[in-house]
């Protein structure tokens, strides 16, 4: 490789030296847009979270009512199953189940 002559390395320093006095704005550039992303990170995952407590509330609440309801058919079924039992012991005939013909 032939030497570079003095003008063409001047020349060349020239050029890095520019491309070194862009980077401070370049950096600012920078920081200003991982800031304005953070900001819009935090407004979306508070959104998020917003909408998985709400989403959570109703299926607790859906579960809570599904657990009365279990709760009162299994009352049913225990007293049911308690007077069947009574009669047989009373020596009666036990009575068909709710919802089928005797």
């Amino acid at each position: 490789m032939s030497p570079q002559t003095l003008e063409q390395r001047v020349e060349s320093l020239e050029e890095r030296v520019t491309r070194f006095e862009e980077l401070p704005a370049r950096v600012d550039d920078l920081t200003l847009q991982v800031s304005q992303l953070r900001e819009e990170m935090r407004g979306e995952f508070s959104a998020v979270r917003g909408e998985m407590r709400a989403g959570f509330a109703e299926v607790h609440s859906q579960m809570l009512k599904l657990h009365k309801e279990t709760q009162s058919q299994m009352r049913m079924l225990y007293e049911d199953a308690l007077s069947r039992i009574a009669l047989t012991k009373e020596g009666g005939a036990p009575p068909a189940p709710p919802g089928r013909p005797a």
